[in-house]
């Protein structure tokens, strides 16, 4: 049985959505236990008309909440009775095998490193998001825990990102692409012009040179590595250019009569294209290289998307994941 903790109060829609998405979750999965953490008194109430096996869900009380618009580590400092750290500190004590937050990124990331720890031999967790393209999904990595990495940090990303494409999605023999401004060998800032060769002489990776982000879209590499920077601002003009072009289709079938009706008959077909370039049936973001699993959803993330947050977590322990990334990056010691 896998036992996932769940920040019962983070995000914009807490903590009826994550409730609502725990309960989801234990009704579709008989391989989890779930744990609430949280505002007990504010938690019961949303269980009370709902269905579910008693039996594999429990709360844990945390009466803070750390806001997101609160400094990080002085927050994660302060508020230990947090439910970020909480449910963290159930990651590091064994009592949980996966902890699942909508709640502040920041927050997630340094409590991450601070009290569940990184695997050994990790420099430093990256946080990886799926990308839908043409051909299915690139994980983007890092994309919000790095901003400074070194050359070997973005090596240690690859094969994160690798295994994690390998065990969880399913992609044999992952590829890998390097985020630059040309495809050239010699392009790019120190830090891509320094991490190329390593990566190409890396083994256990399958490389295929930089990748410039026009062709993220279509699919060019299963895995995009980059430090936080760079990955962040490439996911945030994605879902900015994702959700203007969608806004601006359906603004122009309802312009007219001749577009209402065009739109009537291509509506399941778009509907169909929308669900492919939905990242949320994927669940949430990983952060990959702590002691444990601790997957951060988005911070509107409704029920369904906490629901797919947290049967992401089956994959990923019952694979070991954390075992193989340890053997990947200790190879050489």
């Amino acid at each position: 049985m896998i036992r996932i903790a769940i920040d019962a109060m983070g995000g914009d829609n807490a903590p009826l959505c994550n409730v609502k998405g725990a309960v989801l979750a234990l009704n579709e999965s008989k391989e989890i236990e779930v744990i609430l953490v949280g505002r007990e008194k504010e938690i019961r109430p949303l269980l009370s008309g709902e269905t579910f096996d008693a039996d594999r869900l429990s709360v844990v009380n945390a009466e803070e909440v750390i806001e997101t618009g609160e400094p990080p580590a002085m927050a994660v400092r302060s508020k230990k009775d947090s439910s970020i750290c909480v449910g963290l500190r159930l990651l590091k004590d064994k009592k949980a095998d996966a902890f699942v937050s909508c709640g502040s990124t920041g927050a997630v990331l340094v409590g991450g490193q601070l009290i569940a720890g990184r695997l050994p031999g990790i420099r430093r967790p990256a946080l990886a998001v799926l990308m839908p393209t043409a051909k299915g999904m690139t994980l983007l990595i890092d994309c919000g825990a790095n901003v400074d990495a070194k050359p070997e940090n973005l090596v240690q990303f690859a094969h994160m990102g690798s295994l994690y494409m390998k065990y969880i999605l399913h992609v044999e023999d992952p590829a890998v692409g390097l985020v630059n401004i040309g495809t050239e060998e010699e392009k790019g800032n120190a830090l891509t012009r320094e991490t190329y060769p390593l990566l190409k002489n890396e083994p256990g990776i399958r490389f295929l040179g930089n990748a410039e982000v026009r062709d993220l879209p279509s699919g060019i590499c299963d895995v995009a590595v980059c430090e936080a920077f760079t990955g962040n601002v490439i996911t945030k003009m994605y879902e900015g250019v994702a959700k203007t072009l969608f806004s601006e289709i359906k603004g122009a079938m309802m312009s007219s009569l001749r577009g209402k009706i065009g739109g009537l008959l291509v509506k399941p077909s778009l509907k169909k294209l929308l669900k492919t370039f939905d990242g949320s049936e994927y669940g949430g973001a990983p952060l990959l290289g702590l002691s444990g699993l601790v997957v951060k959803a988005h911070g509107n993330s409704e029920a369904v998307q906490v629901k797919n947050a947290v049967l992401q977590c089956i994959g990923f322990s019952k694979n070991d994941l954390s075992e193989k990334i340890i053997q990947a990056v200790n190879k050489d010691q």
